[in-house]
């Protein structure tokens, strides 16, 4: 019975590492796109344009401090999952393929051992790479984020001075 379990643990465990691969790759490929964005947001933040929260409260002066924050935590959302579910894929893949490899160790099939090896540290390697630029991206638009929080405070309290 206990064997039935292992056996059945492991293969369900194999079942994962496509699924996680192709994850690892969309995130991967998704980290550079939010780094093109980034650079994009960047370059127009120098001419002062790019400040989205500002744009929106000139659009929308009635929006709280509350739902001012509610869209800078929207902004933010995907990248910041990004960054921490991307680690934690990268260990899955990892781990997935170390199985199959200590098998083939012990059945002295060296090729198989290399293959699924290289698997797990590739995969690795690129999840943590795109988690690195997540990480990164994300801290940096949530302090520009945060800018323009207060941007909007002294905006409001300019108009409310001129009122008084």
């Amino acid at each position: 019975m206990f064997n039935f379990v292992e056996t059945t643990m492991y293969q369900v465990s194999q079942l994962f590492l496509l699924p996680t691969l192709v994850l690892i790759a969309i995130l991967f490929l998704y980290a550079f796109w939010v780094l093109g964005e980034f650079a994009v947001l960047a370059l127009r933040r120098r001419s002062g344009a790019g400040r989205a929260l500002v744009a929106r409260f000139s659009a929308q002066p009635t929006l709280s401090a509350d739902e001012l924050d509610v869209l800078a935590h929207k902004v933010l959302e995907v990248p910041r999952i990004a960054s921490r579910v991307t680690p934690m894929l990268g260990l899955v893949a990892t781990m997935i393929p170390i199985g199959p490899a200590l098998k083939s160790l012990s059945d002295g099939n060296l090729a198989e051992v290399s293959n699924n090896l290289t698997i797990a540290f590739s995969a690795v390697i690129l999840a943590l790479i795109a988690a690195s630029i997540t990480y990164w991206v994300s801290n940096i638009r949530r302090r520009w984020l945060a800018e323009e929080l207060l941007e909007i405070a002294s905006i409001r309290d300019a108009r409310h001075e001129t009122k008084a």
